[in-house]
């Protein structure tokens, strides 16, 4: 378990559109590019064993993509090799943190110093939802996954505990880059919860333009 006083100040962080990590989520990742082995490489060998999942953004009129603000820190706690040497890792979501600068250097993958204030409760207990209606939520989800022509287990879904629930769907449901941002930068879980079902209802009424289901 990683406290506080052992979160790092550099971290390597890696820039992967539309994947989103969360406080005690798991990340399963395929790792193929050289640069990246060579994070995961240098990332074991480290006591923290942490890298930050970051969303980039293409800046305006420019094309340029740079770092969101705000990114979480997963711990590797899975590793395999496979025989061709590519790497297929498991992060478990530790911290949010904020990008204080990127920092230049030697290493082939972008590293940046960062700021863990203001997310201590990503280190607590799990979170509670008080206000979640679940029978209501797994309607609306029902109908959604329906359209969107997904399939889950269902048994494991109603049996879940309510964090345990937002946040694999926040991570796994096909939403666009910066609306899983927006539910990275969620406060708390009842915030996130709501923001996911605004995403839902949004896309069950047509979002992209198109009408999905009424």
């Amino acid at each position: 378990m990683i406290h506080a006083a052992d979160l790092p100040e550099t971290i390597a962080v890696f820039p992967l559109p539309g994947a989103l990590l969360l406080p005690r989520g798991r990340l399963p990742l395929h790792i193929f590019e050289p640069r990246y082995l060579a994070m995961i490489e240098d990332c074991l060998k480290t006591k923290h064993r942490l890298i930050g999942m970051i969303q980039p953004r293409e800046v305006p009129g420019t094309g340029e993509k740079r770092l969101n603000a705000i990114g979480c820190a997963g711990r590797v706690t899975g590793f395999s090799e496979t025989e061709d040497g590519r790497y297929m890792i498991t992060l478990a979501g530790m911290s949010r943190f904020r990008v204080r600068e990127e920092i230049q250097g030697f290493t082939p993958y972008r590293r940046c110093s960062v700021d863990w204030a203001g997310f201590q409760r990503d280190l607590g207990p799990v979170e509670d939802d008080p206000g979640f209606q679940r029978e209501e939520f797994l309607a609306m989800l029902g109908r959604y996954f329906q359209a969107m022509n997904l399939s889950t287990d269902w048994s494991s879904l109603k049996e879940a505990e309510t964090e345990l629930l937002i946040n694999s769907l926040s991570m796994l449901c096909p939403f666009s880059p910066e609306d899983k941002q927006a539910l990275l930068e969620a406060p708390s879980l009842t915030t996130r919860r709501e923001t996911l079902v605004t995403l839902i209802e949004f896309a069950l009424r047509g979002g992209s333009g198109e009408e999905i289901m009424q």
